[in-house]
């Protein structure tokens, strides 16, 4: 594994299934065709002509969501979000990580939408798709951006990020919370630091994700933590520690998704289970096919965020056992829609 790319989820670049012709490595022993190096982070300026999508999904609790950023440095090896790349002509894999799209006129077009006559307040989510607090937000702050809209229209925002670099807006998220109009969620997927390194390379540490969860709640800010993606074999057993973990530091909530390897996903994360955990790799592998009756995937509203068979069912008795245990009386606040205002507008309703 001497050319193991350190720092990145994925190891190799998946076809397009949208491109007639792509570039390969025919043999790693070709004298013009030995694998490039890490070429670091490409940056693309996009400017789109609308930023809010609507969530048709019925598995999801927000009405729209918005996307600072198409493709994400995390480098997660199973983020189901890598599969959108593709529509831009990139690979799921290595492209999904290293060529990011901005969208520096989201603050912009949010604002045009919230100016729409036709909208009424609803609850919105920073990011549906790829984390709004992803490192390159640290030099853009377009996340910051769009929650100084929300809040001057005191519109309901939720939140979910692997990244500490929330810690940055705790004056805006202070003021939202205090109209009850944000909530957060923090994603832990393990407390193994070997495993995470690996699997979610340049997200920030277990560790200073239980510290975030503990400076939000003393802020002020509701916060929850999502043990996501449960992965069988692999980290479901860690699913009393993340509560326990979480609860201790001040979460109110908790929630859980079962992994799902849709599309390209299936060959990116199957090809880091052989490079990273290769005596398990067989064992972790059957056990996810087995949560989703035969099949990696599954695209079931309803199904697909929890899995089904033996497997499914005892991670979602562990899970919901170990809720009740340190969860049972919190709860996340109520948006209240009612704060909802325009310039100029003492009130909406």
């Amino acid at each position: 594994m001497s050319d193991y790319i350190k720092g990145r989820g994925s190891q190799i670049n998946t076809s397009n299934r949208f491109l007639k012709q792509e570039r390969v490595l025919e043999h790693f022993e070709g004298i013009d065709e030995l694998p490039e190096p890490d070429p670091g982070t490409e940056v693309f300026i996009e400017h789109p002509k609308q930023i809010v999508n609507k969530v048709e999904s019925t598995d999801l609790p927000f009405l729209y969501s918005l996307n600072p950023y198409q493709g994400c440095e995390h480098g997660c090896a199973y983020c189901y979000a890598r599969n959108a790349h593709t529509y831009w002509g990139l690979s799921a894999g290595l492209d999904f990580e290293r060529k990011i799209m901005v969208k520096p006129d989201a603050p912009k077009l949010l604002e045009q939408f919230l100016n729409g006559k036709n909208y009424t307040p609803a609850s919105m989510s920073l990011s549906g798709n790829t984390d709004c607090y992803q490192p390159l937000e640290r030099q853009y702050k377009i996340t910051r951006g769009l929650l100084e809209v929300f809040l001057k229209y005191r519109n309901p925002v939720g939140i979910i990020t692997k990244n500490a670099l929330i810690l940055r807006d705790l004056d805006l998220l202070g003021e939202l919370a205090s109209l009850q109009l944000t909530r957060v969620y923090i994603s832990i997927t393990t407390l193994d630091e070997e495993l995470r390194r690996t699997m979610e390379p340049r997200t920030s540490s277990s560790l200073n994700r239980l510290k975030t969860i503990r400076t939000l709640t003393d802020h002020g800010i509701p916060v929850g933590v999502m043990t996501a993606p449960v992965i069988p074999g692999l980290n479901s057993d860690e699913i009393p520690d993340l509560l326990k973990a979480a609860a201790d530091h001040g979460a109110l909530a908790a929630g859980y998704t079962l992994v799902r390897l849709n599309g390209d996903v299936k060959e990116i994360f199957r090809d880091w289970l052989i490079k990273n955990r290769p005596d398990a790799a067989n064992k972790v592998w059957n056990q996810i096919r087995h949560a989703h009756g035969g099949s990696v995937s599954d695209s079931r509203p309803g199904i697909r965020m929890r899995g089904e068979g033996n497997i499914a069912q005892s991670i979602h008795q562990l899970f919901r056992l170990f809720q009740k245990k340190y969860f049972e009386g919190r709860s996340m606040p109520d948006y209240n829609m009612t704060q909802f205002r325009r310039p100029g507008q003492l009130k909406l309703f």
